[in-house]
């Protein structure tokens, strides 16, 4: 498991489309985090929040994942890859594992380095700013929530072969349809993967993500059953996998 797990990362570490998404999330996590800085006055209770949590890596994460395993298909090296790994299991498991790491390494690097330029920022101007280990803490939680949404997505991907198909359902579910149902079904809401469950596990105030009147779980909680959704795409995608025919 540990040789598929080395294996694994290191295609991740060669794969030009990784070190391209890394830059963009890196990118636009900054110019976020320095726009609010530089522009908002947020308050000693709502600076953690609204500057430390512009933490773009769960959207690209998510969407890396999903290329890495319908890529397998796409690009035709399922084959080879399952005659190195025949056990299914463990070649899923691997990959998905290490999908979840790649998405914490992004997270922190990204929550350091917007807590470099937003502590300066903000010092800068004079405004409140979050203990040191009150950002510590918020730079794990993001990066827990960027590790389970990473390893959500190579489940997916592995429902849903077809590439596009299985991103574009994401960006809508993420962006569309997670906002509706906050919106109308707070309760229900607070469930979704991508938006309730992620805030929660960051402890993002239910108001920053649509409705002030949704209770978010605990970060505990909210891990524990984004980890759900993991298994619940996993179980099905292991069990189609060993069905698929490689040709």
């Amino acid at each position: 498991m540990t040789a598929l797990l080395r294996a694994e990362l290191l295609k991740l570490r060669t794969t030009r489309t990784f070190i391209a998404l890394t830059l963009v999330a890196v990118g636009t996590s900054l110019l976020i985090a320095s726009l609010v800085s530089a522009l908002s006055e947020p308050t000693q209770e709502s600076v953690l929040t609204d500057v430390f949590t512009a933490d773009t890596s769960g959207l690209f994460i998510v969407v890396l994942a999903i290329v890495g395993i319908t890529g397998e298909w796409r690009h035709r090296t399922i084959t080879s890859s399952l005659l190195a790994a025949p056990d299914r299991l463990r070649f899923l498991a691997a990959k998905t594992l290490a999908f979840a790491a790649a998405g914490a390494l992004l997270s922190l690097l990204i929550s350091i380095s917007i807590s470099i330029v937003g502590m300066a920022i903000l010092s800068g101007r004079n405004l409140p700013t979050p203990g040191l280990g009150e950002l510590i803490v918020q730079i794990l939680r993001n990066a827990e929530a960027a590790a389970l949404v990473g390893g959500f997505g190579v489940a997916l991907g592995s429902l849903v072969r077809n590439q596009p198909t299985a991103i574009v359902g994401v960006l809508v579910a993420g962006f569309a349809i997670e906002p509706t149902i906050i919106a109308l079904a707070p309760d229900f809401g607070r469930f979704t993967p991508f938006t309730g469950l992620t805030a929660g596990v960051q402890s993002i105030p239910a108001g920053d993500v649509g409705n002030d009147d949704m209770h978010l779980l605990s970060p505990g909680l909210a891990a524990l059953a984004l980890l759900g959704w993991v298994a619940l795409a996993f179980v099905p995608g292991v069990t189609l996998l060993r069905r698929r025919d490689l040709n």
